[in-house]
């Protein structure tokens, strides 16, 4: 008897569909998957015969085929256990097929017949509805994920034995979340504070401007001055997800095994990954490609802190993730696109020693390879530029100049202005759209134009001082971007010139 089961692969980030074909009939008793399965797709059959003992079923002891459609598609991981475990059930007529017609599903199975919750449950969703099912049937701790998507119902299961009760009608409720999620909206107290930070308000500004804005942000200055205590603010002061982000990011996490709420995600990304990474680990790839660090920033925030002591290729890799938000991993029989549209905030010392400019005890090839890691194409990628230098101790012993919550207002109250011109950020707008949402001023096109050739801005450059003139404008509450404005942006673009000369 042959009986189908739809399940999902997640190839890249996107849900595609596949069929379980199980085929039993006469012969020596046998169990064989094929369709161009991964090792742990293919270990599928001693789960599957394990869980269907220790539930009560009978595993068939005649030959047994397994199918997974299309051959093409290469499948991974334990997720198609529990599609593979209900078809060779209808196909041994232990089960009804009619129920399952309609049903996408997605689970892993024990050993004792328990279903695992697995990554990507919110993707395979997504992908029932795509494919015009009617429902789809998951571990019960990853109802509330699933349940994220419109337009599907979803059964939740947590034993293989009730399979067939939750086929025939019966609706498990969620687990209750705990009292406090890992993904619910973060307070002040979860996060640390600008108001921790001295003698920095021009950083502070940078910082602020950034998280308007979306826009990259460059922080040199000599060891121990705070470059790394301000990264780590940053995510206090940037704004909530919009809806269809927070979908993005959610299902981002899912796939890489970083969700465990159980609903959408509330907090921009902030990854901080090791100098040691590759490029592959930065941007994505693998035999199989897989999201990079990248791609776990979308809609939030790369940090890379000692910027010069990561591998060239790495930073060079970031070129075009930075122009184009999105990255493509191309390998010999696949590829894959994955979305990047990420702040990259990065932290450097001036030289390998990263003393001051004055007692600075690097020779001229010490100071000739660090400029060479950091590289022109790159820097042209960087919004905004700040100097971060030694405070006094005035400033260290004071009082704090600011807090997280101002700014953050103020960081809101800007994005509010973007959205109401479109739904862009500043920092993605880019030809006839940011035409229209400049409005310069005459004085402001004078001072741009006269600044233009003294400070050598690339095209590019030109482009992104021009958008971070026009959050600078938000951040003011200004409809216009006037000359100061312009001002501000030439000023955070100053190390182009010496960068490019």
């Amino acid at each position: 008897m042959l009986a189908r089961v739809t399940t999902f692969a997640i190839d890249g980030l996107e849900p595609r569909a596949v069929t379980v074909e199980a085929d039993i009939r006469s012969g020596l008793p046998a169990f064989t998957i094929v369709g161009l399965a991964d090792r742990a797709v293919s270990e599928a059959r001693e789960r599957v015969r394990a869980a269907l003992l220790n539930s009560g079923f009978e595993f068939p002891l005649r030959r047994v085929t397994v199918n997974l459609a299309p051959a093409s598609l290469r499948k991974a991981g334990p997720g198609f256990d529990l599609a593979i475990a209900c078809a060779v059930l209808a196909a041994s007529g232990q089960i009804s097929p009619e129920p399952l017609a309609g049903h996408g599903v997605f689970g892993e199975l024990s050993l004792g017949g328990e279903i695992r919750p697995c990554r990507g449950v919110l993707a395979a969703a997504e992908g029932a509805r795509q494919a015009g099912l009617t429902a789809v049937l998951v571990a019960r701790e990853r109802m509330g994920e699933a349940g994220l998507v419109p337009g599907i119902a979803v059964a939740g299961i947590d034993r293989l034995a009730r399979l067939p009760a939750v086929l025939a009608g019966e609706r498990l409720t969620p687990p209750s979340a705990p009292d406090v999620a890992p993904d619910a909206p973060a307070t002040a107290a979860d996060l640390l504070d600008l108001a921790d930070v001295r003698g920095q308000a021009l950083a502070i500004e940078a910082l602020a401007v950034a998280a308007a804005g979306g826009h990259s942000l460059l922080l040199e200055g000599p060891p121990g001055t705070g470059k790394t205590m301000l990264a780590r603010r940053l995510p206090s002061i940037l704004p909530p997800l919009e809806p269809q982000e927070a979908l993005e990011v959610t299902r981002i996490a899912s796939i890489a095994g970083l969700h465990e709420g159980h609903g959408l995600a509330t907090r921009r990304p902030f990854r901080a990954p090791h100098h040691t990474i590759s490029a592959a680990g930065l941007i994505g790839g693998g035999p199989v490609p897989a999201p990079g660090e990248a791609t776990l920033a979308h809609r939030g925030v790369l940090f890379l802190d000692e910027l010069s002591e990561f591998d060239r290729r790495a930073l060079e890799s970031l070129r075009q993730p930075l122009e184009d938000g999105h990255v493509t991993v191309v390998r010999a029989n696949r590829s894959a696109r994955f979305p990047a549209r990420f702040a990259l905030i990065a932290a450097t010392n001036p030289c390998p020693c990263g003393r001051a400019a004055s007692s600075c005890r690097c020779g001229e090839a010490e100071l000739a390879r660090h400029r060479r890691r950091l590289s022109g194409p790159l820097m042209d990628r960087i919004d905004l530029h700040a100097s971060v230098g030694r405070p006094l101790l005035d400033d260290l012993v004071g009082s704090a100049t600011t807090s997280s919550a101002e700014v953050r207002d103020r960081v809101v109250a800007a994005r509010e202005r973007q959205r109401a011109r479109g739904r862009q950020a500043n920092a993605e707008l880019r030809g006839a759209a940011l035409e229209r949402a400049l409005q310069l001023t005459s004085a402001a096109e004078r001072l741009f134009a006269r600044a233009y050739d003294a400070d050598g801005l690339s095209a590019r450059g030109r482009d992104r001082a021009l958008r971070v003139a026009r959050t600078v404008a938000d951040l003011d509450g200004s409809d216009r971007v006037d000359r100061e404005h312009v001002a501000a942006a030439l000023a955070h673009r100053r190390r182009d010139a010496e960068a490019l000369a």
